[in-house]
Formats: structure tokens, C-alpha cells, sequence
């Protein structure tokens, strides 16, 4: 697995577009995560449909074709330096077919930001596109609008990622297998993953790859048949290490980890600090960097951002 392109960083003044490419988006709280990014000097612009609900199904952010084409004229838009995603919850998979994958290659890489359902769109940019991107919170979720850790990280992210090259996990991190690797990041919520298996948009495997992997709300015996499967698949094969995240509002599964993922032989790192869960941290995806299980750090070979 080699590294990927990345964008540029982000400068004051700089537009950013906010897009809804799964669920319905809150107004109260899509106002307050602009208003925190003008706190930035950040230049928002909301995409026409942010802020639609599908007439029949009402866990969509208005029509897949709608959706599709608010993140594809975002994304080709010359005077938009990043993509912003609003939130997650269900609906980029409906959506990927529909973008002009050949006109997307052809625009500038720009910074790509969101997480959970998101996963679809970072493995396909990844594939389609050949561009890193960030996985980290959304403008509209509610973490990102209490929590000054998740506010603070994404924008050293976003305008000073020589200063967060050192990705430490959060207190309350821990070791399930020890050691060092060295590899590319990917990968993201965990359910999507094993959604996304076999599709022209995913990658075949996690070869070469430090893999991130974090889930919500989920059953243990959901987790175990996610994993499972993708074990079953062969998309294990050749990863280098694992961080995992938060399982926010899951059942316990530190022992289903542990069964699951320890005789992978590679360094794996519990509750790292990404994901769905209080005071998420930002971690670029396409980057290559050393995982370090004792020190608790992920350290990239460059900045995030170019």
C-alpha cells in the first residue's frame, strides 16, 4: 500500500464547503459548527441541500442525486479549498455511484473531512482518487460542538499539521498486542467496511495498512460478524497494525477484540482516542507514519496536509 496525495493546508480565509451526503442535518446545529468555523477565519459555504430530508425516506439528507451533486460541485469547485461533511448516520453508499468519479480526478485534491457513514466516500476517494483524507469530526455533530479536544486537534489539522505529526492516544488508551509497525492508514467505522467488501468503490484489502477501525451503537455479536467476515474475506491479509477507537454505546468488547484481532500478530492499540467517540481525534487516512503500541503514538512520515 503506498501513500497517498495529499491537499494542501488550509490558510485563513480559506472556503470551505459543507455537504450532507447521508442523514439529515439539525439547523441549530449546523449553524453552530459554522459559527466555529468563522471563529477560524474560515470561509463556509453550505451546499443547496444540507439542509433537505428525503420525501420518503427521513434518515436521507434529501435524494441520492441531490446529495451527489452538492459533493461533486463542491469537490470541483476551484475556489473551495475543503470539503466538509455535516454528519454522518446512514446514505453515502446510495450516493457514491452516482458521482463523475473521471471529472472528480480531474479537479484539485482538497482537504476531505468527516467520519462514521463517511468511511464509504475516504475508502472510495482512495481508490477513485488516489487523495488522503481526514477522519475527523463534522460540522454539525454534536461532539464537535462541545468538545474543545476535538475542536483544537482538527484545527491544528487543518492550518499546522507539523504540529499534530505526533498523534498520542487519549488517556485511557492501552495495548492488547505489543510491538512497532510501519504501514498507510485507513480505515474507519467498521460496519462500512464490511458493507463496503467487494465493491468497485473499497479496497480489496488492508494490505500494508495501519488499520483504524471504530464503530457506534452496535451488539457484540454484530461486531464479532463484522470482523468475521472480513477475516473470513481474506482483508486482513498483509496489515501491518491496528488502532481501534471508540465503541461508543456498545456492548463490551474488549474480549471479542482480542479474539478476533490478537493472532493477527501486528501491534493492535485500544481505545485510541478517534471515532464516535467524546473529544474525537483527527487522523489523516492515506498517510504512511509508525504505530508505536507501547509509546501509544502514531507518528506520520509527514504532515496530514502538504
Amino acid at each position: 500500500m503506498n501513500p497517498l496525495t495529499r491537499p494542501a493546508r488550509l490558510a485563513p480565509g480559506a472556503r470551505v464547503a459543507v455537504v450532507a451526503p447521508s442523514g439529515p442535518v439539525p439547523e441549530d446545529r449546523l449553524q453552530a459548527g459554522l459559527d466555529i468555523l468563522r471563529g477560524w477565519d474560515l470561509d463556509p459555504v453550505v451546499m443547496p441541500h444540507v439542509l433537505d430530508v428525503h420525501g420518503e425516506f427521513d434518515y436521507l439528507a434529501g435524494s441520492d442525486a441531490d446529495r451527489a451533486a452538492d459533493l461533486q460541485r463542491a469537490w470541483c469547485d476551484s475556489g473551495i479549498d475543503a470539503v466538509l461533511c455535516a454528519r454522518g448516520g446512514y446514505g453515502a453508499q446510495r450516493m457514491v455511484d452516482l458521482l463523475d468519479w473521471p471529472a472528480m480526478r480531474a479537479a484539485r485534491p482538497k482537504v476531505f473531512v468527516g467520519y462514521s457513514d463517511i468511511t464509504a466516500l475516504h475508502e472510495a476517494f482512495a481508490v477513485r482518487l488516489g487523495v488522503s483524507t481526514l477522519h475527523g469530526p463534522m460540522v454539525a455533530a454534536a461532539d464537535f460542538l462541545k468538545s474543545a479536544r476535538a475542536q483544537t486537534h482538527l484545527r491544528a489539522t487543518l492550518f499546522d499539521p507539523e504540529s499534530v505529526r505526533v498523534i498520542r492516544a487519549v488517556e485511557g488508551a492501552g495495548v492488547l498486542v505489543p510491538g512497532v509497525a510501519r504501514g498507510v492508514t485507513l480505515g474507519g467505522c467498521l460496519s462500512l467496511l464490511a458493507a463496503d467488501l467487494g465493491t468497485r468503490h473499497a479496497r480489496p484489502s488492508a494490505r500494508g495498512g495501519l488499520l483504524c477501525l471504530e464503530d457506534v451503537g452496535e451488539e457484540a455479536y454484530r461486531i464479532d460478524r463484522y470482523l468475521t467476515q472480513l477475516l473470513r474475506a481474506g482483508w486482513f491479509e498483509g496489515v501491518r497494525g491496528v488502532l481501534l477507537g471508540s465503541w461508543a454505546e456498545c456492548e463490551p468488547v474488549r474480549g471479542l477484540l482480542v479474539d478476533r484481532l490478537g493472532g493477527l500478530g501486528v501491534p493492535v492499540v485500544e481505545e485510541f482516542g478517534f471515532g464516535h467517540g467524546s473529544g474525537a481525534l483527527t487522523v489523516p487516512f492515506g498517510v504512511a507514519g509508525q504505530l508505536d503500541a507501547g509509546a501509544l503514538t502514531l507518528t506520520l512520515d509527514e504532515p496530514a496536509l502538504s
